[in-house]
């Protein structure tokens, strides 16, 4: 028996991240997650909305239009990008002194400059100002790409601190900030590897004939589903950590003697026991 499915990889990966990101912020919600990892909770919704925008948007309307919508939803959602990376900085990092926060900020946005100021040719300022009607549009895709890298690069950066030293300064293993940070620094790493892959391909490939050009269009077709596929896997992972209770939250919320039961409002007790310790999210990305 041979079925036949008219769905193709890509449409298939679009439903189950769509779905997956649905799923994610019902238990953000649900579980009273949302409160906690305010930016992270907003990147999750806005990139629900980008995806659905996609599908929604996408070849019915005049390109123009909607390339403008496009950069803008990228733009937006890599200022909260940013603003996450700012998040679980502060919740990995809340017991750091003030000099060890100065000088691991410089540090951290000093690698990550460089690699982005290196990583990628930079277009002249003649050709982003050429047409004033473009000219806006390219400095919204420039900025886009660029600040895409730099929240990479700062999420893999924080995800290798937070391992090695998350325990010391307040992210202590399976902690939902150590967890959340784990996924977006692995997500980070799929993302620059599929990126510098096939931009070597792309370098050190030659086109002679149709057929060559549509096997390297597969190829990238390939790469952009693997690296989905590593995203929908860190969803399922944000799902299941951020499901269960943070180990000891428990104890946290009984009584400092151990007598006793809590009868009233146990579930918003333990809420406050886990935040009582944490710093808030700062007050305003994609």
């Amino acid at each position: 028996m041979h079925f036949n499915f008219d769905f193709s990889a890509t449409q298939i990966l679009w439903t189950l991240t769509f779905a997956g990101l649905l799923v994610l912020l019902i238990v953000l919600l649900g579980r009273d997650r949302a409160r906690r990892f305010q930016w992270f909770t907003a990147s999750i919704t806005f990139m629900a909305l980008r995806l659905l925008a996609s599908r929604l948007l996408f070849g019915r309307m005049a390109p123009m239009v909607s390339s403008e919508i496009f950069l803008v939803l990228a733009d937006v959602s890599e200022i909260i990008a940013m603003l996450v990376v700012v998040e679980m900085a502060r919740r990995a990092f809340k017991s750091a002194g003030r000099d060890g926060w100065i000088g691991g900020t410089l540090v951290l946005l000093t690698i990550a400059g460089a690699i982005t100021a290196k990583w990628g040719p930079w277009p002249s300022w003649k050709t982003l100002m050429a047409g004033s009607e473009l000219s806006a549009l390219r400095l919204m895709q420039l900025f886009a790409q660029k600040a895409d890298l730099l929240t990479c690069v700062l999420f893999i950066e924080l995800g290798v601190l937070v391992v090695l030293l998350g325990r010391r300064f307040g992210a202590g293993w399976r902690s939902h900030t150590q967890l959340i940070v784990i996924g977006l620094s692995t997500a980070s790493i799929a993302q620059q590897a599929v990126r510098l892959i096939w931009q070597e391909i792309a370098m050190h490939t030659t086109i002679h004939s149709q057929s060559d050009y549509t096997h390297v269009m597969n190829l990238q077709g390939r790469f952009y589903n693997a690296n989905n596929v590593v995203y929908l896997a860190t969803l399922l992972w944000w799902t299941i950590a951020l499901w269960f209770d943070e180990p000891g939250s428990a104890a946290k919320a009984s009584p400092a003697n151990g007598s006793g039961s809590l009868e009233s409002e146990p579930h918003e007790l333990s809420s406050q026991a886990v935040d009582g310790a944490a710093s808030p999210a700062p007050a305003a990305e994609s």
